[in-house]
């Protein structure tokens, strides 16, 4: 998963950084608005942490924008020391989902920073996701197209629920494998191999395929 933390105080900064990390987090750095800004508009990242206090353009405003004139929906962690009413009210009127007073516990921010992460993803709770006539189950990861149940590996499982997660939307080769892998990302040719053995199973056994690729961005699942 990858995090844009916002944040002037180097130390802070440098901390939460590596702290993350080791939960297997990879994290870009801006240490004022407009950097981030640049970054969040030509980025994607599962969640931003967000101080509010920043040179350049201060952390609602830098919310407002992205909300707002980047359409960015990004689950947004404001991070600061200031923790009157007033100012978490003023943060959530910006478009930030949930609000951490400084001094905090590392802890407690991968808590919050996961929760939001699986909120976006629809991860909360087992629920079954469809896409024309593939349904599958994330409680019992169990797949079926019509009344077949698919048999398949842990991986190919993986990139179905990403394609249905994101579907209509095309997800990038890199987007994929960065959420299967991370950094320790293999050649090219695993991937390829487990997107063939995914198509095995999904469309070649039927007469209508759902997994597309659209040359030179990605893939996307299809509704027939």
């Amino acid at each position: 998963m990858i995090v844009l933390l916002v944040e002037d105080h180097r130390p802070l900064a440098q901390t939460t950084t590596s702290f993350l990390e080791s939960e297997g987090f990879e994290v870009d750095y801006a240490a004022d608005g407009l950097s981030a800004l640049n970054i969040a508009s030509n980025s994607s990242h599962d969640a931003i942490i967000l101080d509010l206090m920043l040179p350049k353009m201060d952390g609602y405003t830098l919310c407002h924008e992205l909300r707002n004139q980047c359409n960015i929906d990004t689950p947004i962690l404001m991070l600061t020391a200031r923790d009157t009413l007033e100012d978490k009210l003023q943060g959530f009127e910006q478009g930030a989902d949930d609000y951490l007073v400084k001094p905090f516990e590392q802890r407690e921010l991968l808590a919050r920073l996961n929760a939001l992460i699986k909120r976006s993803r629809g991860e909360v709770s087992a629920k079954r996701m469809q896409i024309s006539d593939l349904v599958l189950d994330t409680g019992t990861m169990q797949v079926w197209r019509g009344e077949q149940e698919l048999q398949l590996s842990p991986t190919g499982y993986r990139i179905l629920r990403i394609l249905m997660r994101e579907s209509p939307n095309v997800v990038s080769r890199d987007a994929i494998e960065q959420e299967l892998w991370g950094d320790a990302i293999p050649d090219s040719d695993v991937l390829r191999s487990h997107l063939y053995n995914l198509r095995k199973s999904v469309d070649m056994p039927f007469n209508t395929s759902l997994i597309q690729t659209i040359k030179g961005v990605g893939f996307k699942l299809v509704d027939e």
